[in-house]
């Protein structure tokens, strides 16, 4: 009830004086022209559209062309004709985060899509599109972050405020790994935006892959592939938004999205209908200059607090190199690819340890954990340099010393990386296994340096 009251003060403090509006002068494909408001709003200002039907229908503003506002609305145009009536908002997009957001699932509105009830509202509003705190004023990224899984607890050591890319093709397992790591963290919130998802697959993930447990620390944030590029958008924004609550109350919070790519194909739909003309496979500049502005948001704060990144990116034909993977890994500290030719031999999680990198490492580990890293990526290494050979029957035993050694530990290597679903290995059992496997002394905490 306390919540209630204090939304509803706030809501009435926000009502504007004046109620400005205009009339719809035309509608062609996602957008709508309105006149008689232009000189009232600028580029991402909200506004309603109502419909004949007496529907009122959210629309951003994307552009001016011609003397008159372009509008793409967050909902379906039916019922928008010549005529209708444009009504300006004052107010800046913003969300009022809470603790009792913990173990809901909401939409790109804020607005809760789980069935438990309303959502109640915090003091404090966030904007839906912040800036990120100042380079100096942030503090480092320091201490290690505990997955639970051991492929990326043991080689691709991750620490509070990194952000770490996830780069894999479709159905290679990336929403798999994703809930692994959100279960077993030890990040005191998970943040979850599953963007652009299938409405079937959202659910399954929530039920089925993050479970109860992951659930009662979590906050998911959905936007299925039938909403509007906008409600895409926006679920982006929002997953940063209800993160960096979390942060400023001094958590250590793993905000995850699932995916990237569908955001920018979200943007390239936005800036296309606006007229904004096309770039590399179609991206449209905005795009790019909207990923830093995205992911920038996470990472250490200027308190106690830190969002740990972790974003997926759905690699376009397998191809590693197209215009969305090289821009994101080119911002982020760090990526893990995810192979398909790995998943197609039953390996999971497909991590391919020799492609991955985490750029805190080797700083965050101790000399004893960077020697295990480096004598089993060798080995690794070694081992895939003449996999052919080997797989054939050509290589013959004993013809060089370093490969004779890569194939007797690449099996146990191989065993190591295997993990299902519901096992969860800790940082200083994952060096322990290692170190076991290799052959190798190991007597650390799993805490490294930092």
């Amino acid at each position: 009830m306390k919540f209630q009251v204090r939304n509803v003060i706030s809501d009435i403090d926000r009502l504007p004086n004046v109620q400005v509006y205009g009339r719809v002068a035309g509608v062609q494909g996602m957008l709508v022209e309105a006149g008689g408001v232009q000189r009232q709003i600028s580029v991402g200002d909200r506004c309603h559209v109502v419909a004949r039907d007496g529907r009122r229908v959210p629309c951003e503003a994307v552009g001016f062309r011609n003397g008159r506002a372009l509008l793409m609305p967050f909902t379906a145009i039916d019922g928008i004709g010549l005529g209708c009536r444009t009504e300006v908002h004052e107010t800046d997009p913003v969300v009022h985060p809470c603790e009792a957001w913990l173990g809901r699932v909401i939409n790109a509105f804020a607005q809760p899509v789980d069935g438990l009830g309303p959502l109640p509202m915090g003091d404090d509003s966030y904007p839906i599109r912040a800036t990120p705190p100042s380079a100096h004023a942030r503090q480092r990224v320091s201490g290690k972050v505990d997955l639970g899984v051991r492929a990326v607890n043991t080689f691709l050591t991750m620490c509070r405020g990194q952000r770490m890319g996830i780069f894999a093709g479709s159905g290679v397992g990336k929403s798999s790994i994703l809930s692994m790591m959100a279960k077993n963290t030890s990040c005191d919130v998970s943040v979850i935006g599953l963007i652009g998802e299938r409405g079937r697959e959202a659910r399954e993930f929530i039920e089925d892959d993050l479970g109860p447990e992951g659930m009662k620390r979590s906050v998911i944030v959905v936007s299925t592939s039938d909403e509007s590029p906008l409600m895409r958008r926006q679920a982006a924004y929002l997953t940063l938004s209800v993160a960096e609550f979390f942060r400023d109350q001094g958590k250590d919070v793993l905000c995850m999205m699932d995916s990237v790519t569908r955001f920018a194909m979200a943007q390239r739909e936005i800036s296309l209908s606006a007229g904004e003309p096309p770039a590399s496979k179609g991206y449209t500049p905005t795009v790019f200059a909207e990923l830093p502005r995205l992911l920038e948001r996470a990472g250490p704060g200027t308190g106690k607090g830190s969002i740990t990144g972790l974003f997926t990116v759905l690699v376009d034909g397998d191809d590693h190199n197209e215009p969305i993977s090289d821009a994101v890994r080119g911002i982020l500290d760090g990526h893990i690819v995810l192979d398909r030719a790995i998943a197609d031999r039953g390996r999971y999680p497909a991590v391919n340890i020799l492609r991955s990198v985490s750029r805190t490492m080797p700083g965050c580990n101790n000399e004893q954990e960077n020697a295990l890293v480096s004598r089993a990526r060798k080995l690794l290494a070694t081992y895939e340099d003449m996999a052919e050979l080997i797989r054939l029957g050509a290589y013959r035993k004993g013809t060089d010393p370093a490969v004779d050694e890569a194939v007797h530990y690449y099996p146990m290597l191989e065993k190591l990386l295997t993990q299902g679903k519901k096992d969860a290995t800790s940082l200083h059992d994952c060096y322990a296994q290692l170190a076991q496997v290799l052959g190798m002394p190991f007597d650390g905490d799993g805490m490294g340096r930092r």
